[in-house]
């Protein structure tokens, strides 16, 4: 038997995206956003309201970065999430987080969380979307394995789920992508 829920925003899985950003005076800022992902295959759409603080610094510098939160950084990435630097102007302090400037594009990494796209900010979409080029992909050694690739059980991304409100670790292998669907030919 099936339930019917009515039109929710259930989409699974929604990855924890920290969005690193620079403000006017080059301080370093970061928001926790669920609702985001590739656009293109070299391209991400983040959904941000205008009135956030990084979507004004996205604007104003032209660049992001897009971190994936991991299971060893929970609380201060939902700390990202919840607290605004439109309110609070020590909110990077407070939340742990440490950043180094990005070679490629004018934002910070997360210096605590091992993978990030590095992306040139292109448009807004027709709906008020941020559209990024992503320019690099910067991974830390510490989450990758053996033949030089991300390792998920190095990494531990998570994943929010939004109908307790619950963040989730990811990692179990379960097949293989482009060959396992192979075997129903």
């Amino acid at each position: 038997m099936r339930r019917n829920f009515g039109s929710k925003s259930w989409f699974y899985p929604l990855p924890v995206l920290i969005i690193g950003t620079y403000d006017e005076d080059g301080s370093p800022d970061a928001m926790n956003a669920a609702w985001g992902g590739l656009y293109d295959a070299d391209k991400v759409v983040l959904c941000l309201s205008a009135g956030h603080k990084t979507t004004k610094n996205i604007q104003a510098k032209g660049a992001f970065t897009v971190s994936f939160a991991d299971a060893a950084h929970v609380i201060p990435s939902d700390y990202v999430g919840i607290v605004s630097a439109n309110n609070e102007p020590r909110k990077m302090e407070k939340s742990g987080f440490h950043t180094t400037k990005s070679e490629f594009v004018d934002a910070p990494l997360i210096d605590e969380l091992p993978v990030a796209l590095e992306c040139r900010f292109l448009k807004m979409n027709e709906d008020g979307n941020v559209i990024g080029q992503i320019v690099n992909v910067s991974v830390d050694d510490r989450v990758l394995g053996e033949d030089g690739s991300i390792d998920f059980a190095r990494f531990q991304p998570i994943s929010f789920e939004p109908a307790r409100n619950g963040y989730h670790v990811m990692g179990r292998r379960v097949g293989d992508a482009f060959r396992d669907g192979a075997a129903l030919k």
